[in-house]
């Protein structure tokens, strides 16, 4: 900075109203001040308006006698203060910056304390918090940045069980380009698209329905291998008529809020999938009904119009899972970093652990421990919240 310039710092508060900051503006750049960092928000109709201005030393009586007299017209207060040129930001310092997003029906004051709290047991800077959902608080968006490198996984973790303890969702994720620029979202069919699990639902139609419901628990849980637990399953279904196939689709009900996040992914240009360990007569129709771009799951055998109680073809495991993920995203040239995988399974997990953004959606304890994000919503499009995207954004995009 020159001899005979200085910097100040203008903080301007008051009612919000339209021009505020076109008129400050004006007079700074009439009188030739330079800015070096400006930032606004206004919160309940309240504005506050920070500028660091560089301006000649023999004009700061005049400048700033120009400016309170304009914010007095403008019916806002105007304060000032000197800055050090040692204390001048001229670039942003190398820093390890986190999003940490709070979803929650509500996020009550103590849980904010909480994170906040743990934040700085961290040494970790808050930046910036701003909420994402109008109304009640029931999102929240917290840009917060450590001076040394920082594991997003071990802070996740971290959070895990103050997430637990204050029932609030909190999803830890690296500020990066890759954040708000993903392309593809594939998700998982049982329980994470629908709200069923399809083979429980055909194995009631054989009264087989507590057995296999069973078997399916422990499936999800990682208790037993799902390709063993799969043919153990689909075994008694042996009999069933493909009719019923039909019967069990015009029933299953789709997670609230799927439909609306797939109609704004396809306003953003996402690809979209569906990869399930369950049935492809299933993940078909729903690939038609939503507009999916690609549904991969297993094929029953069927015989004569009678499912045999066997899988034709290669088992949708866990690995496939995985496998189907990268094939996809190779095939749209997608980089792993621009993917986001949801499911719910033990199953999932491999899946998950391929994406930039793997999310465990109403997973069952030992999977939501595992996996890198975990949300509790009952709406599958809170997930949107977690691309920064708020809440106006989405009524745009719906």
């Amino acid at each position: 900075m020159a001899e005979n310039r200085m910097a100040i710092l203008l903080t301007i508060n008051g009612k919000d109203s339209p021009g505020i900051t076109a008129a400050l503006t004006s007079t700074l750049a009439e009188a030739g001040a330079v800015i070096l960092d400006i930032e606004q928000v206004v919160i309940h109709n309240i504005l506050t308006l920070s500028i660091l201005i560089e301006a000649h030393k023999e004009e700061k009586k005049s400048l700033l006698k120009d400016l309170l007299y304009q914010s007095k017209e403008l019916s806002v207060d105007l304060d000032f203060s000197l800055v050090p040129e040692k204390d001048v930001i001229t670039s942003r310092p190398s820093t390890h910056t986190c999003v940490i997003t709070c979803l929650g029906e509500f996020i009550s004051t103590k849980a904010i304390s909480t994170v906040t709290s743990a934040l700085y047991d961290k040494e970790m800077n808050i930046e910036k918090i701003g909420k994402l959902a109008w109304g009640k608080l029931s999102c929240l968006e917290i840009l917060a940045s450590a001076s040394s490198p920082i594991s997003v996984k071990d802070l996740a973790g971290y959070f895990l069980e103050i997430s637990h303890n204050t029932g609030v969702d909190i999803a830890v994720q690296r500020e990066s380009l890759f954040r708000k620029a993903k392309r593809l979202v594939v998700m998982d069919m049982d329980s994470t698209l629908i709200q069923a699990e399809v083979i429980d639902e055909l194995a009631a139609l054989v009264g087989a329905g507590e057995r296999v419901k069973n078997i399916t628990e422990r499936a999800m849980s990682g208790e037993i291998d799902f390709s063993e637990s799969l043919r153990k399953r689909v075994s008694l279904l042996n009999g069933l008529s493909v009719d019923a196939l039909a019967e069990v689709y015009d029933n299953l009900p789709l997670t609230q809020g799927a439909e609306s996040l797939i109609k704004v992914l396809k306003r953003l240009g996402y690809k979209t999938a569906v990869i399930s360990g369950g049935f492809n007569y299933f993940t078909h129709k729903l690939q038609e009904r939503l507009g999916l771009d690609y549904a991969f799951a297993n094929q029953l055998e069927i015989v004569d119009g009678k499912l045999t109680g066997r899988i034709s073809g290669d088992i949708v495991d866990a690995a496939m899972k995985a496998k189907l993920l990268e094939d996809i995203a190779a095939r749209e040239q997608i980089s792993l970093d621009q993917v986001i995988a949801i499911g719910d399974g033990a199953n999932d997990l491999p899946m998950l652990g391929k994406a930039g953004l793997g999310i465990a959606f109403n997973a069952k304890k030992s999977v939501r421990e595992a996996a890198s994000y975990s949300i509790s919503q009952k709406s599958l499009d809170s997930i949107l919240y977690l691309l920064g995207i708020n809440e106006n954004e989405l009524k745009e995009l719906g």
